[in-house]
């Protein structure tokens, strides 16, 4: 239990990193929480498929690496060298003012229409595979076979949290994401973040075992 949290906190950082960055979906489930329409739906939705997307990619690499500690170690270093420009990509967005905006919209669209969009705003993204299937999904499958199930848990609750808090707090948190001050702290956050997991990922992957 001791080395859980750990690795519970490392998925959580990993998939919060990845998923707070301006895009299509955030902008979808804000506008939601604005018109308060299938709110809870939207979050869900997102949630979960996030959810399964990762643990279908932490499994499946998993099952692929088998015992290939050399292309494990090799996994580990692209993933580290992603994260790292990730990061550099974040912390140069901190320097540039920009901001999120979701309008409010009129007319009620059904549950049906909405889910249909959220998952057009999910799946059809092909930086969600690239995000939760293969690189949360290799960095996972580095985990000991008894923890891949904390870090599954930690990066799916960094979604359930994050789309959480656009659905239920869009009220109170459109005038901020409106700031561009505020994403540039919080691209900041996220390039520091990400930096300092791709140098635990070469450290673990340059370990031996």
């Amino acid at each position: 239990m001791s080395l859980a949290f750990p690795v519970f906190i490392q998925g959580l950082a990993l998939s919060f990193g990845l998923i707070v960055a301006i895009g299509a979906q955030n902008a979808f489930v804000l506008r939601q929480g604005l018109r308060r329409e299938h709110v809870g739906s939207v979050v869900l939705f997102c949630a979960v498929a996030d959810g399964v997307l990762i643990a279908a990619g932490v499994l499946g690499m998993a099952h692929a690496l088998g015992d290939r500690p050399g292309l494990s170690r090799a996994l580990a270093l692209a993933g580290a060298a992603f994260l790292a420009a990730y990061g550099v990509q974040a912390l140069r967005r901190a320097r540039r003012a920009h901001s999120l905006q979701a309008a409010e919209g009129s007319g009620s669209v059904g549950r049906a229409a909405v889910l249909a969009q959220a998952a057009a705003f999910t799946l059809l993204n092909p930086h969600v595979y690239l995000d939760t299937v293969l690189l949360v999904g290799s960095i996972g499958a580095q985990q000991p076979v008894d923890l891949r199930g904390w870090f599954v848990a930690g990066a799916s609750a960094a979604s359930l949290f994050w789309f959480g808090l656009l659905g239920y707090g869009a009220r109170w948190l459109a005038p901020w994401f409106a700031r561009p001050k505020a994403w540039q702290m919080l691209d900041g956050l996220v390039g520091l973040t990400m930096i300092a997991l791709a140098v635990l990922l070469v450290r673990s992957a340059l370990t031996p075992p």
